[in-house]
């Protein structure tokens, strides 16, 4: 039987948020006191992971609860960008939850920004009311969520995904020196360290320390930033790193703030406490992981990890941290156990209720696969020990072929410890393998779509001829040459890789 303690459920889906940067994570600085709220209610789980990234593939596993590899999607569009149709055995999320009787509402304007149409399929509304695909702030996001909520708060059965965008690229709110004076006094993290800053000057891909903004003219050193108050004109010492993050963090802060809001209005209506909620991210932000800053371009673990909280009344016990190895396709066989409704034989997940009674899970799996197919081509094997990251093609990026990384003691991946642990490198290889096998081997699965990205190049926002003719402009052509020569190819040959 359905529990009567959750006929209304809260997706807050929080575009680009790094679990470390929300306080109720352990965070110093006061990013997030309403999901704070949210988090001492129920349970948050510190190793969760989008199974693909970045936006598209992350939200086609969730919405879809299949693997990458069986959705069809790793990028952004056109090969391995397309989903698979879904199944009777592999609905849609939202399809399932409305043939089970739940209204379900989406005040989200990433199928638009995206242009990813299989989004639309299982809503009974669907709120895309500004067009701005993406880059409207909270005040405008919470222009339909709040009367939506205010209107139907009180009634029962239903299933809102409310996005918000605040915490992406660029860091744009209103009056943003008052929110980044929010957090400015409180410590930042001390990596990277200068050092680390003058190393990452030579990276050649995009969104780096020297190539901050991907459009400045001919001649010039570095774009002048169009947000000065939160983003720098490019990142050449810690200073400019504080900067970056101090407007990272006050997006994050301005958008929990408005994020109380809705929470309010539940107060009002008197059905907070009797309201399911769900706070999640469709994956990270690399903040100098892998000589990226301020974006999400590689399977780095500050990509891959999301926020995971659930506070389910009736169920889930108060502020407790589970470290169980989770992924974002776990979450529809969730929500259908907890809600009574059968779990599709074609969903991958696997149900977290027993973590969110509080249940140990000694039976639970001991690694996760995930990857990234928009800027590169990674897949990586991760553990709470270790992550093994395979480049199947690096775009404009260096990255090395394999990459080990000991995730205890060098959380931000910057030592490569491949060729001094082969044994490791040879033990997470099988299972990497292993799952590939696994998943590829039903007679249903078609081509891995990683392939086809492989194939025909990770060239979306960034071609690869327009690249290497805008690192010739800028007067940086030893960062040309430095990805002709990890690509293997010569002066002419351009997109052909």
């Amino acid at each position: 039987a359905r529990l009567a303690s959750a006929r209304r459920i809260i997706y807050l889906d929080l575009d680009t948020l790094r679990p470390d940067r929300m306080s109720g994570y352990g965070y110093p600085r006061p990013t997030t006191p309403n999901l704070d709220r949210i988090v001492r209610r129920g349970v948050r789980f510190t190793h969760a992971f989008c199974q693909a990234s970045p936006c598209v593939p992350s939200r086609a596993a969730l919405f879809s609860g299949r693997y990458d590899v069986h959705n069809g999607v790793v990028t952004h569009w056109g090969p391995g960008g397309e989903l698979r149709p879904s199944t009777r055995d592999a609905p849609m999320l939202a399809r399932h939850l409305l043939a089970n009787g739940y209204r379900t509402a989406s005040i989200s304007s990433f199928a638009d920004r995206h242009q990813a149409w299989w989004f639309c399929e299982g809503w009974s509304e669907l709120y895309q009311h500004t067009l701005k695909q993406g880059n409207e702030i909270a005040d405008e996001v919470n222009a339909a969520a709040l009367p939506w909520l205010r209107r139907n708060a009180k009634e029962d059965n239903w299933f809102l995904h409310l996005q918000y965008w605040d915490a992406h690229r660029n860091y744009r709110m209103p009056d943003p020196q008052h929110w980044v004076d929010q957090v400015k006094d409180a410590p930042v993290q001390q990596w990277p360290d200068q050092a680390t800053i003058d190393s990452d000057q030579a990276n050649p891909g995009p969104f780096t320390a020297r190539n901050f903004f991907t459009r400045a003219a001919p001649g010039r050193t570095a774009a002048p930033s169009p947000f000065p108050v939160t983003m720098p004109d490019s990142v050449q010492s810690t200073a400019d790193f504080k900067k970056l993050v101090d407007g990272y963090d006050a997006g994050i802060r301005y958008m929990d703030d408005r994020i109380g809001q809705a929470l309010d209005v539940l107060e009002e209506a008197g059905v907070l406490d009797d309201t399911a909620i769900i706070i999640s991210a469709d994956h990270g932000e690399q903040f100098g992981e892998w000589g990226v800053y301020g974006d999400h371009c590689a399977a780095a673990s500050a990509v891959q990890n999301v926020p995971l909280v659930v506070a389910w009344p009736g169920v889930t016990p108060a502020d407790r941290a589970c470290d169980d190895l989770v992924l974002n396709v776990d979450l529809a066989p969730t929500l259908a156990e907890l809600l009574g409704m059968p779990i599709p034989s074609g969903w991958d997940g696997t149900s977290l209720a027993r973590q969110l009674r509080g249940d140990e899970a000694p039976d639970w799996r001991q690694y996760v696969v995930y990857g990234h197919g928009l800027y590169c081509c990674q897949r990586a094997v991760r553990t709470h020990d270790w992550q093994l990251t395979r480049t199947y093609h690096p775009g404009t990026f260096l990255h090395e072929q394999v990459m080990l990384h000991d995730m205890r003691e060098d959380r931000f991946q910057t030592t490569n410890l491949a060729t001094q642990r082969p044994e490791v490198v040879a033990e997470l290889d099988h299972l990497l393998a292993q799952w590939l096998n696994d998943e590829l081997g039903r007679p249903s699965a078609g081509v891995d779509p990683m392939q086809l990205v492989v194939e025909t190049g990770p060239w979306k926002y960034i071609q690869l001829d327009s690249w290497l003719e805008r690192l010739e402009g800028w007067g940086r052509p030893e960062m040309a040459e430095a990805i002709r020569g990890r690509l293997g190819i010569g002066a002419a040959q351009g997109s052909r890789r």
